[in-house]
């Protein structure tokens, strides 16, 4: 009697190769991150399952904190949430295939500290690029030393100041819970401080810096923006925030006392003197995708 034997034209499954993406959205409860997973080969199982895995100790795993992004190679993109505010986390993307579950780099980050102004108002942060923004529009009616800011209501007397003052738009307080109070250029510029502690109203180049950042003039607009029309009048063309900053179309209250574009634009004050008691403005409007600076 022959024996034949067979042989096994089976092949070795590999488990998949991939690298952890940079962090993105930082904020004091949640993050953006992600992975990239090299092309599947005759000797790589599909992908099954992908996402990240975080934790506050420095090795996570698939056993800790994770999300579940699909299946497949290529890029991914996770949002990671219930974090804790001031706190550092270690994350790492991860894929699943039949050979077992691998991972990338393990990439440090550290969540926001939430901000307090001499009111008690609480203000979320956003980290973009390497700057750190509030997310919520100022709604303080005290510098940084206990001082008040005069609230001046009347159109004629807001129209002739030559001092700080700020108000609520419309005289109607429940907007600024929403969209924050409107000051003017001497209550900016006093020396009074009107950033809370550890903090500053940005200047013109740091407006800029964030401009170029998100890919310049035609498109920071849009992702700063709010997105959809809850706030912001329609089209609010391009808005998609994916930076988190959420920007809302506060209006403003001119140098006439009229209040105006509450719905169709936003606009800050820099810290910037361009003229005399005046500043540079950054602004973005409901209409188009552009971040401008005047």
């Amino acid at each position: 009697m022959i024996l034949l034997v067979v042989n096994s034209c089976k092949k070795e499954v590999k488990i998949p190769e991939l690298f952890t993406t940079e962090l993105s959205a930082v904020n004091e409860t949640s993050a953006i991150c992600g992975g990239f997973i090299s092309a599947v080969d005759d000797k790589k199982a599909d992908i099954t399952d992908r996402g990240v895995c975080w934790s506050t100790n420095p090795n996570p795993s698939i056993a800790d904190n994770k999300t579940s992004d699909g299946s497949g190679s290529g890029s991914y993109t996770s949002l990671m949430t219930g974090l804790t505010a001031h706190t550092t986390y270690y994350v790492r993307a991860y894929a699943t295939n039949s050979a077992g579950t691998s991972y990338g780099n393990i990439v440090a980050f550290s969540t926001m500290k939430p901000v307090i102004d001499y009111d008690g108002n609480v203000y979320n942060t956003i980290q973009i690029g390497t700057q750190v923004w509030m997310i919520e529009n100022l709604n303080v009616t005290h510098y940084r030393d206990g001082s008040m800011i005069p609230v001046v209501t009347n159109t004629i007397d807001w129209s002739n100041l030559t001092s700080d003052a700020c108000c609520n738009y419309n005289d109607d307080l429940s907007t600024s819970d929403i969209y924050g109070k409107q000051y003017n250029w001497y209550a900016v510029n006093d020396s009074r401080m009107i950033a809370p502690m550890g903090w500053h109203v940005a200047s013109y180049y740091e407006w800029e810096t964030l401009v170029i950042y998100l890919g310049g003039v035609s498109l920071a607009g849009g992702k700063l923006k709010e997105a959809g029309v809850a706030h912001w009048l329609t089209p609010n063309t391009g808005a998609t925030n994916e930076t988190g900053f959420t920007a809302l179309p506060a209006g403003a209250r001119n140098d006439s006392g009229v209040f105006i574009y509450l719905t169709t634009n936003a606009g800050w004050w820099t810290s910037t003197e361009l003229m005399t008691n005046y500043a540079g403005i950054f602004g973005i409007a409901y209409n188009q995708s552009n971040a401008t600076g005047t």
